[in-house]
């Protein structure tokens, strides 16, 4: 697990956060590495990483289970596929159970689906068997949603798999632990509060942002922070 406190606090979009992620990454050696953005935010910034590393680039979709009432506010993730899991510790909290869940993990799922075919478009996912897989978001709240991306990648058989963001909530990295091989956060600032906060353009990523990055159409717009 690394992660620094000698860097700005807040990136100026999720470009610099993906140049700023690779340059710690690349000091690492990788296996036949495969970097997978989490969708949506996750695909800018991992992008950029994997043309650093001259890695394979593709994506993951993993979608949040929003307490009723409270969408934003997650209980639980779901993948196209795997299972869904849940913080338990916050269904105690609202006195929820999984079962009371079912319609939202459905829907999440739905759109888990719609959104991984879209992005496919008939295309073979990238192997993953023997393979280091870095798993990259643009940020890391409660881990939640990444758990269940990285139990995902973990059913096919990878080397190893890291999960890696510019920025992560404190102790979040740690805690991630038990799921991952490693976590790489370029900072976990004092303060957190929410990922957004931490990037001076933190726009909406689209579908068509994710389609673009993934067929290479569009390019880092500076080189090397110049």
């Amino acid at each position: 697990m690394a992660f620094r406190e000698d860097v700005p606090l807040v990136f100026a979009d999720r470009e610099d956060g993906g140049r700023r992620l690779a340059a710690e990454l690349r000091r690492r050696t990788w296996v036949d590495p495969l970097v997978l953005g989490l969708a949506r935010g996750g695909v800018p910034v991992a992008a950029v990483v994997a043309r650093r590393l001259g890695a394979d680039f593709d994506v993951a979709v993993a979608r949040k289970i929003g307490a009723p009432g409270r969408r934003e506010y997650g209980v639980g993730a779901v993948t196209p596929d795997g299972p869904a899991i849940y913080d338990e510790a916050i269904l105690r909290s609202l006195r929820l159970t999984s079962a009371r869940m079912a319609r939202a993990e459905a829907r999440e799922r739905a759109e888990a689906r719609r959104r991984l075919a879209r992005y496919r478009d008939g295309r073979a996912p990238a192997g993953i068997a023997d393979r280091d897989v870095i798993l990259v978001d643009d940020g890391l709240a409660t881990g939640v949603t990444a758990t269940a991306a990285l139990r995902d990648v973990r059913a096919g058989n990878p080397r190893t798999v890291v999960f890696a963001a510019p920025v992560g909530a404190p102790g979040a990295a740690a805690r991630l632990l038990h799921e991952a091989d490693d976590v790489v956060c370029v900072t976990e600032p004092a303060g957190f509060r929410a990922v957004g906060q931490w990037y001076a353009d933190f726009r909406q990523t689209s579908d068509e942002d994710v389609l673009a990055l993934l067929s290479g159409d569009r390019r880092e717009s500076t080189e090397d922070g110049r």
